[in-house]
């Protein structure tokens, strides 16, 4: 018998994901693939599973821990093999080594004086390092929108350089190591990748950590003790407002969901005192701050839309109540819905669609869908017909730039799909949807649809939409308003279709009708262009002809 330990592997980017869910207890057996916990980040839920078959002889994590990747989750006893697991008190040990390590270090020091020249003492060896972006779960380019370092700046092993932000997530590139920021290689505003150059930093020994960069050794210690007194300025207004922008993000510590949101409700950071581990500033200090501001003033709001809070209840006063706990995923829903109400001007058309003829050609496949081992329902055929629409009506493919001069044209087909899961509502991406056949689709919208139930999506697989469709027909209702998924501009919202008479000219005859509710952002779409896309869209579910065309 041996012992192996399972640690939390590669999860996309995700920092600090909470453990929301242990599946499995000490003494339980097993097998590869099967899931050990469920971690949760701002951006999805996902299953950590076993790498090894046996039996958990030990439990290392408890439901409300932080992990990121690389995170011991338990050990599994296995059958054969070398015991490649380290004792329970491993953590201590690769304390001690890493205390132990670095001591060869300063001996090879001295090699590397010569930068004398610039700190003028030989005991402030350094070296020079190009720190690069690392892996952010995806090869594509993300908009970098802050840098929080500035040349000169000195900075420790963790702390936050810059600000990434892709569709779906924003991101905190932490520094390696600690050191001087000698030359900034990176803009805000401009697009990077995995490997790109961010900033070139001098690297400090341990001696020169303590030390300031600057050639004075009396003002060492300024760099250490500056960020408090400037994250505790929300008294003096007049100073906060005097600061020079690039240095508002270097004193500040604020991960990225809490950036974001600052930026969208109008505050600055250095405003809000921080509850947090070294002042760092949670969402929760941001929203009492705003809280706050509202209820000092009602009425009368100055921050975000200026909308009033709603005040506070105590519903126990009525009677029995029981407060539950939101999941990150329902409150990260919440908020984006509401930050695209807040910005987008929507409208919503509304029609319905005559899929008599389609549920019949659907019904009559129902034998070859059984042959080749899926379901067919009616989700593929729409997606299809909104990949068409899409096709011939560009503008609903664009999204507005953020300065709101531009439109940015999608030359893809990637819709998203709205999935209704116990944790909480979940839109996977099918990308290339005008090229697929109605039994590929068939089987990606089974399949993501399982994923996404099971919280086995990941960031990558809902990122990319260009539209999105959300569909209650096998939940109910005649209608309803769905809200645009920004930087997106068209939703559409499908109910429960239903057997109605319908006028044919001569009588009325029973049709299967399908209600249709299409929402747009009016500063990119026109009536016109709403009319248009659901005239074409009701005409190819009408006649399921046409998609072949």
């Amino acid at each position: 018998m041996s012992k192996q330990q399972v640690t939390v592997p590669d999860i996309g980017g995700a920092e600090g994901a909470e453990v929301i869910e242990v599946l499995v207890a000490v003494g339980d057996q097993v097998a590869v693939d099967q899931g050990l916990i469920v971690l949760e980040s701002d951006k999805a839920s996902m299953e950590i599973p076993s790498s090894a078959a046996g039996t958990v002889v030990e439990l290392l994590v408890a439901e409300g821990e932080q992990l990121a990747e690389g995170a011991p989750v338990a050990v599994i006893e296995v059958a054969g093999g070398d015991d490649v697991t380290t004792p329970v008190d491993s953590p201590a040990t690769a304390d001690s080594d890493e205390a132990i390590a670095p001591a060869p270090e300063p001996a090879h020091a001295p090699e590397e004086q010569p930068p004398e020249e610039s700190g003028g003492t030989p005991a402030l060896a350094s070296a020079e390092q190009t720190v690069v972006v690392p892996d952010i779960g995806t090869d594509e380019a993300v908009e970098l929108i802050e840098v929080c370092v500035e040349v000169g700046a000195t900075v420790a092993e963790g702390d936050s350089l810059v600000v990434l932000e892709s569709d779906k997530a924003s991101m905190e590139v932490p520094s390696p190591l600690g050191g001087e920021v000698i030359e900034l290689l990176v803009k805000s505003g401009g697009q990077v990748k995995q490997g790109d150059p961010l900033l070139l930093l001098r690297a400090a020994s341990p001696a020169q950590e303590s030390v300031a960069t600057s050639p004075k050794p009396a003002p060492a210690p300024s760099p250490a003790v500056a960020p408090p007194p400037v994250a505790k300025q929300p008294a003096a207004k007049p100073s906060v407002d005097k600061e020079p922008a690039g240095k508002e993000g270097s004193s500040i510590y604020a991960g990225p969901a809490v950036r974001k949101l600052a930026r969208e409700f109008g505050v600055t950071l250095q405003q809000v005192t921080g509850s947090g581990p070294r002042g760092r500033i949670l969402k929760e200090d941001l929203q009492q701050f705003v809280q706050n501001a509202l209820s000092a003033k009602p009425g009368a709001a100055t921050t975000g839309a200026g909308i009033p809070a709603i005040p506070e209840i105590d519903f126990s006063k009525f009677g029995a109540v029981e407060v539950t706990r939101r999941s990150k995923l329902d409150k990260l829903t919440a908020a984006n819905m509401q930050r695209s109400w807040l910005n987008v001007p929507h409208v919503t058309q509304f029609d319905e669609a005559d899929i008599t003829a389609l549920e019949e050609f659907r019904r009559g496949l129902k034998p070859e869908a059984e042959q080749r081992g899926t379901r067919l329902t009616p989700m593929p055929f729409i997606l299809k017909a909104c990949a068409v629409a899409l096709r011939d009506n560009p503008n609903f493919r664009a999204s507005l730039a953020a300065a709101g001069e531009e439109l940015v044209y999608k030359h893809y087909v990637h819709i998203g799909m709205a999935v209704d899961t116990p944790a909480g509502l979940m839109v996977p991406v099918i990308r290339d949807v005008d090229k697929k056949s109605i039994w590929d689709l068939a089987e990606e919208v089974l399949a993501l649809a399982a994923k996404a139930r099971d919280r086995k999506l990941s960031p990558a697989e809902m990122q990319g939409g260009c539209f999105t469709v959300s569909s209650l027909g096998n939940i109910g209702g005649t209608g309803f308003t769905p809200i645009v998924n920004a930087p997106e501009v068209g939703i559409l919202g499908v109910s429960r279709a239903s057997i109605r008479p319908v006028w044919d000219g001569t009588a009325f005859a029973p049709r299967n009708m399908l209600p249709l509710a299409l929402s747009y952002d009016h500063r990119v779409i026109n009536g016109g262009d709403g009319g248009r896309f659901m005239s074409r869209l009701t005409a190819l579910l009408g006649d399921i002809r046409q998609l072949l065309m």
